[in-house]
C-alpha cells in the first residue's frame, strides 16, 4: 500500500472539558493523519490554539492542554493533500476579521483551490499557506461580512467550492459543521452528555464516550448554539458518493461510516476474493490493519485457515511519507516483519488493500518466500487503481499506477507471486451489502461525480 492518507477532524460544543475531549478524538483519529495536529479552543470569544508538527501524543503536551480553556474546541491531524508537509498548514486555521474570529478545520480537497486562490489575491489577498483550508477560511471570512450570519456565509462558500469535504467552522458562539454535496468526506455526530460532538469517524465518538446521532447528509450544514442544534440546508445536495476508500482502507475497522460497518465491509472483500480467485494453500494472513479483516473473510469463505504472518512495528510511521523509494523499501522492513514459523514450509495467500506502483507488496512478496513460505498467493480487496482521485485522497496520476501499464499477469510476474488477484469494480456494490452504487470509484472507474 502506497497512497496518502487523509485529515481527520474533530469539534465539540459545550463542553467544559473541551480541549480534553478533543485531545483524546484526535488520538483515536491518528490513522487519518501523522504529520501535523493540532487543538483550538473557544473561551468567550477568546480563542487559542495550539498545533504543530508530529503526533498528537508529541505535539499535544498535558501542560499545553490543560492551559487551553472554554467550552467550544475544533481539532485536526492532517495529511497533506493539499499544500505541502510544513509547520504553517498545521491546522485548525484561526483568521481574524472584521467580524471578530474564525476558526476552521477541514478534511478533503478543492478542485478549484487554485483557480478560487488566484481571483482572491488579484483582488488583494494575502494567504499565509499553501493549503486550499485557508482558501476556504477565506472565503467564509469575506462573505460573513455581507450575510447575517456565519452559518449563511458557510452556506454561500458551499455553492462556490468543488471537491469533497468535511468542515468544522467555529465562531466566538457557534461551532458549525459542513458536508460536500456529494457526502466524499465522512462527517458523523454525537453527544456527550449536553455537549454535541462531530467528528470523521464513529471511532472518536466512542473513544470519548459520546453517544452517536447521526452522520451529517450530503450538503448539510449543522449549526449549535447555546445547546441548540439546528440544520442548514445548502441547497447543493447531490446522490451520496461517499468514498470507497474508508472501507478498503481509511477508516478505522470499529467505525460505522453511513450506517455500514467497516470491518464488515472489508470481510466482505474477502468473502468476494475467495469465491472469485480461489487457491490451493495452507494459510492466509493479512497486513496489517486494513488486510487483516479482509483476510479473515477470504479465510471464513475458503476453508483455509487464518494465521496472523505478519508482526507490525506500531512505532513506525506509514512506508508512503518515506522521501525516496529506497527509504521506502527500509521502512517496510522495519515495519513488518513476517512470522517465520507460521510461514515456513507454507503455502501462503496474503491480503492486501491495494496495489499502487508494486514496490510495497513486491517487498512483502520477498519477505515471505525469505522467511520460507514455498507459494505466495497475493489478493487483492480493491479493483486496480486507474485514475487519480481529485478530491482529497493522493492516489498519484497514471503513470504512477502499475496498473495503468501492465497487465495483470505482468503485474503479478513483476511482485513475485505465484498468483494475483483483485476485486472488480462491480464486486463493490456487494461488499457495501447493496449500497446500490452510492459511493465514488472514480480511482478505478473514472467515473468522477465532479470535476
Amino acid at each position: 500500500m502506497a497512497i496518502h492518507e487523509e485529515c481527520g477532524i474533530f469539534g465539540i460544543h459545550g463542553s467544559a472539558d473541551c480541549a480534553s475531549d478533543v485531545y483524546y478524538g484526535l488520538f483515536s483519529l491518528q490513522h487519518r493523519g501523522q504529520e501535523s495536529c493540532g487543538i483550538a479552543t473557544n473561551d468567550d470569544a477568546a480563542i487559542e490554539c495550539v498545533k504543530g508538527m508530529g503526533l498528537v501524543g508529541d505535539v499535544l503536551s498535558h501542560d499545553k492542554i490543560s492551559n487551553l480553556k472554554g467550552d467550544i474546541a475544533i481539532g485536526h491531524v492532517r495529511y497533506s493533500t493539499s499544500g505541502g508537509s510544513v509547520p504553517e498548514n498545521a491546522q485548525p486555521i484561526v483568521t481574524q476579521y472584521s467580524k471578530g474570529t474564525l476558526s476552521i478545520a477541514h478534511n478533503g480537497n478543492l478542485t478549484n483551490a487554485d483557480s478560487l486562490k488566484k481571483e482572491l489575491e488579484d483582488k488583494g489577498a494575502i494567504f499565509h499557506t499553501t493549503t486550499d483550508s485557508e482558501v476556504i477560511a477565506y472565503l467564509i471570512a469575506s462573505k460573513r461580512s455581507s450575510t447575517p450570519s456565519v452559518e449563511e456565509a458557510v452556506k454561500e462558500v458551499m455553492g462556490i467550492i468543488k471537491g469533497g469535504y468535511a468542515l468544522l467552522v467555529m465562531s466566538p458562539r457557534k461551532l458549525i459543521a459542513a458536508r460536500d454535496p456529494y457526502g466524499l468526506k465522512p462527517l458523523v455526530m454525537g453527544k456527550l452528555d449536553d455537549a454535541v460532538i462531530f467528528c470523521s469517524e464513529t471511532c472518536a465518538l466512542e473513544a470519548v464516550g459520546a453517544e452517536f446521532i447521526r452522520d451529517i447528509a450530503p450538503g448539510e450544514i449543522v449549526v449549535v448554539e447555546s445547546g441548540e442544534i439546528r440544520s442548514v440546508d445548502s441547497g447543493i445536495r447531490r446522490n451520496m458518493k461517499k468514498c470507497i476508500f474508508e472501507y478498503i482502507y481509511f477508516a478505522r475497522p470499529d467505525s460505522v461510516i453511513d450506517g455500514i460497518s467497516v470491518a464488515e465491509a472489508r470481510r466482505n472483500a474477502g468473502r468476494i476474493l475467495a469465491r472469485k480467485h480461489p487457491c490451493d494453500c495452507d494459510i492466509v494472513i493479512g497486513v496489517p490493519e486494513s488486510g487483516i479483516d479482509a483476510a479473515l473473510g477470504f479465510s471464513a469463505e475458503s476453508g483455509i485457515p487464518y494465521e496472523k504472518g505478519f508482526v507490525k512495528n506500531s512505532y513506525v510511521g506509514r512506508t508512503f511519507i518515506k522521501p525516496s523509494q529506497e527509504q521506502r523499501k527500509q521502512a517496510v522492513k522495519i515495519k513488518l516483519n513476517p512470522i517465520s514459523s507460521v510461514v515456513r514450509g507454507k503455502r501462503v495467500v496474503i491480503i492486501d488493500d491495494s496495489i499502487v506502483r508494486g514496490n510495497t507488496i513486491a517487498n512483502q512478496v520477498n519477505m515471505l518466500r525469505s522467511a520460507g513460505a514455498t507459494e505466495v498467493h497475493v489478493r487483492i480487496s480493491s479493483p486496480p487503481f486507474m485514475h487519480p482521485c481529485y478530491y482529497g485522497t493522493d492516489v498519484p496520476d497514471e503513470e504512477y499506477l502499475i496498473a495503468c501499464s501492465h497487465t495483470i499477469p505482468e503485474i503479478c510476474g513483476i511482485i513475485g507471486a505465484d498468483s494475483l488477484g483483485y476485486l472488480e469494480p462491480s464486486d463493490l456494490d456487494v461488499m457495501l451489502g447493496g449500497d446500490d452504487f452510492r459511493y465514488c470509484d472514480a480511482c478505478f472507474t473514472g467515473n468522477y461525480p465532479e470535476r
